[in-house]
């Protein structure tokens, strides 16, 4: 049996084709269904490597007594929030405004016109301990929507009500027709710096870093946000130095949990304790390049090559594994795995299981039979146990398995076997790729091989930073060499395959070929970010051109005129109907909000080209660069001054939107040696953020000079690479040796 779903291209929606519930895709032809049938909407939404999904799938949807009740009552329609992060945000609003959490799978009752009026998340198929099971439920709702619909109609129209006035305020200063606060905004700005900082510090697990208790998220928001504090007030400064420790000492310990995937790179979704040690399995894209990110600023701010080695093994993933052919990058992995289970188990008969983390998790004889003598000192670093050595398995899905959690530093290992240091590290060096051979023999988790935009605009700008601080060409490291020609290829594969030139639009996604989802604006923020980063890794200026051509069409898109000088960027466009409101993301979680990223891209884009030229039309108004990053952070002032600790990739921007601008120019051949020397020095080291260029000598300087005349004056041709520092579209006097541009970096 399939259902609508079999066509789909998302791997989520495809896991669900064969299920008995009449499922559609999200479009008009459902919402019309339901209008003509006077049903309520079923709307399931999650992806395809949520493990409670799973779940809720194995005990409800595959069910046919409980497809049976949803296919005679309601419409059911299965979204996978990757391809339309613009629905899940509404529904998800929705979810926590009325229960006081969210999380997927996301459960929503709507009515024929996609308004929600009841919904939470995971169901369990009956009643347990109190609390109604799924199929109470849709009898309850078949009930009332039968007994009371004028009310349940009349209730969901007060909800959508509520949602639009909250999207008419969420960007948009309070109380005014144009976003000019009372006070100063840099003085703004510094207190919710200074509030935001004490909020983090006061939250910091001095024992295993984070930020709270658990669960615990690898927020790379929160730890940027950090950084550039240290940045900003001086590395060297005891709040420059206080700073640095809260970032890195949660690095650190994220590093040494269950969260990090020891033996095959990677970090992993959260951990469900205080420790990082157990972790939910599933592996995702957007995760790692923000972490990579992350542990690349931890090299810089404190010289350890740890955060470097951490951030190669993230790089050494998702190039082994979540890398297409073709040059885009997958979505993510799946926390459960198939395991064959021995003859004379319960469920032998079946022949396999899935189990979470079934691909990641060690018994000890299984470390015993691979590594032989080499088993107890590895067992002793990791705290590898007999019966295992999860305690708490409410699931009872670890037992007699052991997570990976390195228990000591290497040093004290190493003393412990009697070992120098540096042998110890060549020991477990190769303990983990034996242990990584065997686990290739198993069954791997399932692939979401998407390709996403927005998250590949997030690994672009990953590698390409991992090519600038890790030394690119020039490394000691043969794997670093290749961080730029990854970074190229995804943004070449995204350029190819899912943006129209004739138009200017981004798609979302691909999978055996081009979705026709058009992209949100995530897709722009972070796509832009990517080419910004891309270009100053490798100074190909198609990338830079590119980026101005999207920053447009983001600005046409997107951008919110019902104000006089617009407030921000909306998640999604004006022109699907199917949306019953348009929301703008006030919130850097797992991913950052797409107004966060673009007034940082603006900054730096009115760094990189200025706009005097040539401003950027939106409607009827013309807005600069560096005028239209302003109004952004200014529109939402109303949130980052109330809770900082809400928007902490805002916060970056606005610091950067607050700072005197600066740009480094460049000149020479960026193949040579000179010319890599003196760009290495730009990320030696954590510091205020500067704007790169490369001045050729020839017609892409000349682009370049046509918003910054200036430039022209550079000479065409020279013997030396040469850098030039540049303020107020003013230049110093160029230095050509690394020792010079330290001193004028400050």
């Amino acid at each position: 049996m399939f259902n609508r779903l079999a066509a789909e291209k998302s791997p989520y929606l495809r896991q669900h084709a064969d299920n008995p519930v009449h499922w559609q895709p999200w479009g008009e032809a459902a919402l019309a269904q339901a209008k003509a049938e006077q049903k309520p909407i079923f709307l399931s939404i999650g992806y395809s490597t949520c493990h409670w999904c799973h779940v809720m799938a194995h005990e409800s949807f595959e069910n046919p007594a409980v497809a049976a009740v949803l296919n005679q009552d309601f419409v059911p329609i299965k979204v996978d929030r990757e391809e339309r992060p613009d629905l899940d945000r509404i529904y998800m609003a929705y979810v926590q405004q009325t229960t006081g959490h969210g999380g997927w799978p996301m459960s929503v009752w709507l009515t024929p016109e996609g308004k929600p009026f009841f919904g939470g998340t995971y169901f369990s198929p009956d009643d347990r301990q109190g609390r109604a099971g799924f199929v109470t439920v849709l009898r309850a709702i078949t009930r009332h929507w039968v007994e009371q619909r004028a009310k349940i109609l009349k209730g969901a129209d007060e909800v959508v009500s509520g949602l639009q006035r909250a999207s008419l305020v969420s960007g948009q200063s309070e109380g005014r027709d144009e976003p000019t606060p009372a006070v100063p905004l840099f003085e703004v700005a510094e207190q919710a710096f200074e509030q935001g900082y004490h909020y983090f510090k006061d939250a910091h697990d001095e024992q295993w870093g984070g930020f709270g208790g658990a669960p615990k998220f690898p927020r790379a928001s929160v730890i940027n946000f950090l950084f550039r504090s240290a940045a900003l007030q001086g590395g060297e400064s005891a709040f420059g130095r206080e700073a640095v420790h809260l970032a890195t000492h949660t690095l650190q310990k994220m590093a040494e949990g269950g969260l990090h995937d020891h033996v095959g790179g990677g970090f992993h979704r959260y951990s469900v304790d205080e420790k990082w040690f157990v972790p939910h399995f599933e592996k995702m894209l957007y995760d790692q390049a923000q972490m990579a990110v992350n542990y690349l600023e931890a090299k810089q701010a404190t010289g350890q090559e740890a955060f470097a080695w951490v951030a190669r093994g993230i790089f050494a993933y998702v190039g082994r594994d979540l890398s297409s052919p073709t040059g885009g990058f997958y979505s993510a992995e799946d926390a459960d795995s198939a395991v064959v289970l021995p003859a004379g188990h319960a469920d032998a008969a079946t022949k396999s299981a899935h189990l979470e983390g079934a691909f990641y998790v060690w018994s000890q004889a299984e470390i015993i039979q691979e590594l032989a003598d080499d088993a107890p000192f590895f067992c002793a670093h990791y705290g590898i146990k007999d019966g295992g050595n999860v305690a708490h398995d409410p699931h009872g899905e670890f037992s007699g398995e052991n997570v990976l959690m390195q228990q000591q530093s290497l040093a004290l290992t190493a003393r412990a076997f009697q070992l120098e240091v540096g042998a110890a590290s060549e020991k477990l060096l190769r303990c983990l790729e034996k242990l990584r051979g065997a686990r290739g023999r198993r069954p791997r988790p399932s692939l979401d091989d998407k390709i996403i935009t927005a998250w590949n605009g997030l690994m672009i700008s990953a590698f390409a930073k991992g090519h600038q601080v890790l030394g690119g060409a020039w490394s000691a490291q043969p794997e670093d060499a290749l961080y730029l020609q990854a970074a190229t290829r995804a943004a070449e594969f995204i350029e190819r395959e899912l943006y129209d030139a004739a138009t200017g639009v981004l798609y979302r996604s691909w999978r055996e070929g081009r979705s026709d989802i058009a992209g949100f604006a995530e897709d722009y923020a972070y796509l832009i970010q990517g080419l910004l980063d891309l270009y100053e890794a490798g100074f190909e200026l198609r990338w830079l051109r590119w980026a101005k051509k999207l920053q447009a069409k983001m600005d046409q898109l997107f951008w919110d005129e019902s104000r006089p000088l617009g407030g921000g960027y909306f998640n999604s466009r004006a022109d699907d109907a199917t949306v019953i409101v348009r929301l703008k993301e006030d919130y850097d979680g797992a991913e950052p909000a797409p107004n966060s990223v673009a007034a940082m891209n603006l900054v730096r884009l009115d760094g990189m080209l200025s706009s005097a030229a040539e401003p950027v039309a939106t409607g009827s108004v013309n807005l600069a660069f560096a005028e239209r990053a302003r109004l952004i952070t200014q529109a939402f002032q109303a949130h980052w001054s109330r809770a900082p600790h809400a928007l902490p990739q805002m916060l970056c921007s606005l610091g950067l939107t607050l700072a005197e601008p600066r740009t480094v120019v460049l000149v020479g051949d960026p193949q040579a040696l000179d010319f890599k020397i003196l760009a290495a020095v730009l990320h030696e080291r954590l510091g205020p953020r500067c704007v790169m260029l490369w001045a050729e000598g020839g017609s892409g300087q000349a682009w370049l000079a046509t918003g910054q005349p200036h430039l022209l004056e550079l000479p065409a041709k020279i013997k030396q690479a040469a850098a030039y520092v540049c303020a107020d579209r003013t230049c110093q006097a160029p230095v050509t040796t690394p020792e010079a541009l330290r001193r004028l970096l400050g």
